[in-house]
């Protein structure tokens, strides 16, 4: 069977955004896994313009090159590891735009979610959720949350001086079962999609 491609992505944009602490953490977990082949992509590197398309991409196609190079790169990916901060109880401007300029490149697929924030970023993430809902994705059960006395040892505003990995005693089992999760629901949903396309090209 082949590798699933998943994504890591960074939710935040800021030049002072902790997330891409978190980000490599759990690509390097993530690539550990024989079943998994990640890699990061990060908001900044596509400058997406906020969203200003006639309707969504599920009823007609973007005009913005920007929005069609993120959708083709999206695409390639069988899941997608969201690095979630939460801005005032929820995701990030940045994140909630760049999945708002795509549509049919989501559907049918996996998601995980690392939070991070001082309740562990478990309000975007319940809203990250809701979101995939209406993306015809699947969540999930288990996420990784880094909250609290954690969140602030690890994050430099705070004065933290401790990389992610000295607190995987707290996060470490939430890794693991939202990666065990990750591939099980990433090897389903491949699978249906790759019935679909056959289908599909019978019926031509």
């Amino acid at each position: 069977m082949s590798k699933l491609k998943i994504a890591v992505i960074i939710s935040s944009t800021r030049p002072t955004r902790f997330g891409e602490l978190p980000a490599k953490w759990i690509l390097e977990k993530a690539n550990e896994r024989p079943e998994i082949q990640a890699e990061i992509l990060d908001l900044r590197d596509f400058d997406l313009p906020f969203f200003d398309e006639m309707a969504s991409n599920a009823w007609v196609p973007s005009a913005s090159p920007k929005a069609v190079a993120w959708q083709n790169k999206i695409s390639e990916f069988d899941g997608y590891i969201f690095v979630a901060a939460e801005y005032n109880r929820s995701i990030t401007g940045a994140l909630k735009n760049a999945i708002d300029q795509a549509y049919v490149n989501w559907n049918k697929k996996v998601f995980g979610a690392v939070g991070y924030g001082t309740v562990g970023g478990a309000r975007a993430v319940e809203h990250l959720r809701n979101i995939g809902v209406e993306l015809q994705m699947a969540s999930t059960r288990s996420a990784v949350h880094i909250g609290g006395a954690d969140f602030a040892a690890v994050h430099p505003g705070f004065g933290g001086t401790k990389a992610i990995s000295e607190i995987e005693g707290s996060i470490g089992n939430s890794a693991k079962d939202m990666l065990d999760q990750l591939i099980w629901w990433g090897n389903a949903t491949k699978a249906a999609r790759d019935e679909d396309a056959l289908l599909a090209k019978a019926a031509e």
